[in-house]
């Protein structure tokens, strides 16, 4: 069965809040920000920022200009998930990436395929001993939530430093430079969760 005729089926009500995350969905998979996307369909800031909330339902005429502008169906708007109760991610599968020669690893810890258009992403962070991860602002709105696991990490952030250590966590705008230092002789690990706002897309 089609996904247009399993809507025929559900009211409006119904309706709204699917619309609404899928047009979320692949407007954030897209990389445009509520701005770029009113510009290239005609529909307004406002009326697609109350679908995604799903306090409007578009009429047929805002869904295919939306449709067009993302150069998807029109059906795709209207599909209704079917997600898998759950997604196993082997450790040999896992996507690593190697930072300050291979001293600093952040293992990816979401599925690719299902949240790669999410805003929030979730990572294991090793740092070995005397090793620092440093990175540029991301884009503006973007936060992240760390918890250390083990070992001790100072965490700075702009031009505070702030330690931690096994158990402690901090949550901060990374939106700035910010950095991460292992003071120890022995590995440090922790686990990451960055959120990324609206903002982050523009």
């Amino acid at each position: 069965m089609s996904p247009v005729k399993k809507t025929e089926k559900i009211s409006d009500e119904d309706l709204t809040p699917i619309v609404g995350k899928n047009l979320r969905r692949l407007r954030t998979k897209k990389g445009l920000s509520l701005e770029r996307l009113a510009k290239a369909s005609g529909v307004s800031r406002a009326m697609l920022s109350h679908i995604e909330l799903s306090q409007s339902t578009p009429t047929i005429n805002t869904l295919s200009k939306i449709a067009r502008s993302l150069n998807v169906s029109f059906s795709a708007l209207l599909q209704v998930d079917q997600p898998k109760p759950a997604i196993f991610l082997p450790l040999k599968e896992s996507e690593v990436f190697f930072h300050a020669d291979g001293k600093v690893k952040e293992r990816v810890l979401f599925p690719q395929s299902v949240l790669k258009s999410e805003s929030v992403k979730f990572f294991e962070l090793k740092l070995d001993g005397k090793s620092r991860k440093s990175s540029e602002s991301h884009p503006q709105g973007t936060t992240v939530n760390l918890v250390l696991i083990r070992g001790s990490l100072e965490v700075k952030v702009g031009s505070q430093v702030q330690k931690l250590n096994a158990g402690d966590s901090i949550f901060f705008r990374s939106d700035i430079s910010h950095s991460f230092l292992n003071p120890e002789t022995y590995e440090a690990v922790a686990y990451k969760v960055v959120h990324y706002s609206d903002t982050s897309y523009e």
